[in-house]
Parts: C-alpha cells; sequence; structure tokens
C-alpha cells in the first residue's frame, strides 16, 4: 500500500516509517529541511518537504495514498490548533484518491490520568489538562464518515534515540544531575520503539476500523526502579533527584503531570486481535544497550 506518514523524521514516525518500509509499502515522509529529506531518502522513504503548518505541501501527498498516519507533534506554536488542523486535512484526502482511505492517529496513554487498577480501552478517561484535548481528537477520526479511523495510544517509548528515558540518560550521563519527577513509586506503561511500529503495521494491515488499541508490554516497574537503572548504566555517582511536581511545573508546565502519573494500562487487545507480541523484555532488563544506542544517537546530532 502506499503510505503517508507525519512526523516521519521524529521519534515515533521515523520508526513507524521505516518499518512500514521493511514491510515491503511504498512510504512517504513528510520533512521540513532536506537535510531531514535526505536521512529518510537513505532508509527509502520518499521524502514530502514541508511542515504541519502548511497542509498545501502536503495535501496532494496525502490524497495519493491510502493509508495516512498521524505522528507528528509539533510543541513550539499552538500544538491543539495544529493536531487538529492536520487531522481535518486528513479527513478532507481521505474523499480524495484510493477508496477508502485508512487514517491511524497516535493518541496516548496519559489521556487515562492516574489509574488505581489496570484500564483498557473502554475504561473512563480522566487526561490531566496538558492532553486534555486528546480524547476529541481521537473521536473525529474514529467517527469520522467514508474513511477507516483508528487510534493508537502508545506507552512510553523507549529504545534508540530514546524517547522519554532520553531525558534521563542526558541528566546521568551529560549534565550529571540525574533527575525523575514525582517520588519515583509511580509507574509508567512501557513500549519499545520496534514494538511500537510492529503495532501500526498489524493495526494498518488488519480490517479494523472504528477502534482504540494500547501499545504497552507488561512490564511494571515503577519510576524509582527505572532510574537506578539508569543510573547503573550510565555509571552516575551522583544523587537521584526525585523533583516534587508542584516544583516540576514551575520549569516544565503541564508536561510535568504526565510524567508524574502512576498508570497501569493493559495492552493485551492488541495481543489478542492483532497478534501483536511485544518483543523486547523491558526497559530494566537491556537498561545498558538502549544507553548504549542512545549515546551512538547524540554523535549524530
Amino acid at each position: 500500500m502506499k503510505v503517508f506518514v507525519t512526523g516521519a523524521t521524529g521519534y515515533i514516525g521515523f520508526n513507524v516509517a521505516c518499518a512500514f518500509r521493511r514491510a515491503g509499502h511504498r512510504v512517504w515522509g513528510l520533512a521540513r529541511s532536506r537535510e531531514k529529506a535526505r536521512v529518510l531518502e537513505k532508509h527509502e522513504i520518499r521524502p514530502i518537504l514541508g511542515n504541519l503548518r502548511q497542509p498545501e505541501t502536503f495535501q496532494a501527498a496525502a490524497e495519493e495514498c491510502s493509508l495516512l498516519i498521524q505522528a507528528a507533534m509539533d510543541c513550539s506554536g499552538d500544538t491543539v490548533a495544529l493536531d487538529k488542523q492536520t487531522l481535518e486535512t486528513f479527513l478532507s484526502a481521505g474523499k480524495k484518491g484510493p477508496q477508502p482511505k485508512t487514517i491511524v492517529y497516535t493518541s496516548g496513554i496519559w489521556v487515562y490520568g492516574s489509574t488505581r487498577r489496570i484500564v483498557d480501552e473502554a475504561s473512563v478517561l480522566a487526561p490531566p489538562n496538558f492532553v486534555a484535548w486528546r480524547p476529541v481528537h481521537e473521536q473525529m477520526v474514529l467517527n469520522a464518515p467514508g474513511v477507516k479511523g483508528l487510534v493508537i495510544r502508545p506507552g512510553c517509548v523507549y529504545g534508540k534515540q530514546g524517547g522519554l528515558t532520553g531525558m534521563w540518560f542526558n541528566g546521568a550521563y551529560k549534565e550529571k544531575a540525574l533527575k525523575a519527577v514525582g517520588d519515583g513509586n509511580n509507574h509508567w506503561p512501557m513500549v519499545h520503539v520496534d514494538d511500537l511500529a510492529a503495532g501500526y503495521l498489524l493495526l494498518a494491515e488488519s480490517a479494523h476500523t472504528g477502534e482504540i488499541f494500547n501499545l504497552c508490554d507488561p512490564s511494571r516497574w515503577d519510576v524509582r526502579q527505572m532510574v537506578r537503572a539508569v543510573a547503573e548504566a550510565a555509571s552516575y555517582t551522583g544523587e537521584i533527584q526525585f523533583v516534587p511536581l508542584s516544583e516540576a511545573t514551575k520549569t516544565m508546565g503541564g508536561f510535568a503531570e504526565g510524567l508524574a502519573l502512576d498508570q497501569h494500562v493493559d495492552g493485551r487487545k492488541a495481543m489478542r486481535q492483532l497478534g501483536w507480541q511485544p518483543r523486547h523484555i523491558g526497559f530494566v532488563d537491556e537498561v545498558e544497550t538502549f544507553f548504549d544506542s542512545w549515546k551512538a544517537y547524540q554523535m549524530e546530532i
């Protein structure tokens, strides 16, 4: 199939685009510069020079593809308006070219808020203010007429470039100040970026429509255990600082609230219905490998 990916030079989008190309699909990816476009070309992904703020730069490419994946997040401006505009562009493109189109929207598990028990796709949502808009955008895709709408809620993504765990590696290795928001007793549902990308591929090739899928592995480490593993992998001997949410919010804004969530999220629907099986055994167990990979990526920046 022909696939178009926004955020194709970003962490999730790039790995998702590569997974589709490895599976033999023809993939186009949005790139903001010729330098980033060359990176995509090296991986046999066809670049579309443009940006989310100018949907006319990628509208035609989206119209020609049968699968549209929104995996971009631009925090430099009005994130909510830009995300909505991108979805509206996809929905408009859905009326042209190959029919019916499939639209896959990348949301996230933070929409569940802190959970006292394991939650799944049917659970009531309690998003913090930082992501309170996401469920509305999910429904835009799920209820859109004339397209197959699907939503993926990834866990906290790790591996390769690093994702959120890259903040810990950076603190331990470069800043010599390893910090985590909260008291460390909270849990992050996790997923390796390659396992996540495999989930996108399985879902896009399935017959499902109008559904939501959590993609997170079964690991249940708390943040304190994960940060201590980072310290050991990075040979960090300083103090691990657990920053109170009230203090972290002063510098990080609402983003800090997401980092402090205590979550237990069930990813078994994807396992049952898509045959998705996370192949990585977890962040703590392979932390040395992830740290070495993160360091290697820093040399490319």
